[in-house]
């Protein structure tokens, strides 16, 4: 796919702006665009699509920016695995990429990339290119609708650009945007659509990349057992180039697909974010703490549900099956260590002298 114009939405956030930069940096002409503020209670798919499309200032403002564009990337969202408030968290992270999607196929945008989030499918052993999701969380809640969402989109446009109706074309109901200046979209015209599922992507100046660093140069670092096991723990700078390989991948993209793995495992991060080796607990003991923590969060109205999740991947870490990427060659360069030993530094603590 040619290259020539992309579009970053929230291309100012820690993942947003770290897509821009490599964008250019792989000679990509890519621009930022703000994203507008949205808040919803809708927790239906179906009513979030409607009221996306009543959103017409809001369509014609991102489509007036998309002009000329032929992949839109949409970095926005609220990443806030800690908040209980649901309305701005739907607002960013189901209503926003809606209201993006339908701008972006009605200005005949060739392709939309939404960064989604593997929490999206909770505690499975592996996380997939599955359409299952199970939240544990408000703000995997609200990434999970925006998931359903997106695909529903999807599906009403393949099916209207295949019968030659499709939005923004003259047979459609759904007019062209802008309205300022509509642009000429073809009746067969299906916006492509691919979610990415990021996975614990770390950097510098995140908080929970600091966070992480803090526990793993701690007594609290452990790991489950001694059975090497794979970590979801990624980098930026991966998810970056990752977003702009699947940007200008030639063939169909999945509707959905998993950010590669790092090879990392659940102990060699915290070594990496620590500069000592964890501790090794016995693994039943480890799966007993974590059924007791999320049977209290539950006592709590899903308080801990967060603190619990990590807590579980830190020990146990998660599997990845990025088969669909490791299929085409899109591998990014592994560089989560990098990322991780410069967190240690950054805190300014020494490493364990016993540390090898």
């Amino acid at each position: 796919m040619a290259s020539s114009d992309w579009k970053v939405i929230g291309a100012s956030g820690f993942v947003g702006s770290s897509i821009l930069a490599r964008l250019r940096a792989d000679g990509i002409e890519a621009s930022p665009i703000e994203a507008p503020r949205l808040a919803t209670k809708q927790t239906d798919p179906s009513a979030i699509i409607k009221e996306a499309r009543k959103l017409e200032g809001i369509i014609d403002s991102l489509a007036d920016s998309f002009a000329g564009a032929e992949v839109v990337v949409n970095a926005s969202g609220l990443a806030a695995p800690n908040q209980q408030e649901l309305r701005p968290l739907l607002g960013a992270n189901a209503l926003l990429p809606a209201v993006i999607a339908i701008a972006a196929q009605r200005t005949g945008v060739k392709r939309m990339i939404h960064m989604s989030s593997a929490a999206v499918q909770g505690p499975v052993r592996t996380l997939t290119d599955s359409t299952a999701t199970d939240p544990f969380s408000a703000y995997s809640y609200s990434k999970a609708l925006g998931e359903e969402v997106l695909i529903r989109l999807g599906d009403f446009v393949e099916e209207t650009a295949a019968a030659g109706v499709a939005p923004g074309s003259t047979e459609s109901s759904f007019p062209p945007a802008p309205s300022s200046a509509p642009v000429s979209v073809s009746p067969h015209h299906a916006l492509e659509l691919c979610i990415v599922r990021a996975t614990s992507v770390q950097g510098a100046g995140r908080k929970t990349t600091e966070s992480f660093a803090k526990i793993a140069s701690s007594p609290l670092a452990s790991v489950a057992g001694r059975k090497m096991r794979k970590s979801p723990v990624s980098s930026s700078y991966g998810l970056a180039e990752f977003v702009s390989m699947v940007g200008q991948f030639e063939g169909r993209l999945p509707r959905i697909v998993v950010q590669p793995w790092e090879s990392t495992t659940a102990e060699s991060v915290l070594i990496d974010a620590g500069r000592r080796r964890p501790l090794h607990l016995p693994a039943p003991l480890c799966a007993a703490a974590v059924s007791t923590g999320y049977a209290v969060s539950s006592l709590l109205q899903g308080r801990l549900q967060g603190a619990v999740r990590r807590l579980e991947v830190m020990w146990f870490g998660q599997d990845i099956d990025d088969s669909w990427a490791r299929s085409h060659g899109l591998i990014p360069e592994p560089r989560v260590q990098e990322v991780l030993r410069t967190a240690h530094l950054a805190l300014g603590k020494k490493s364990d002298r016993k540390y090898d």
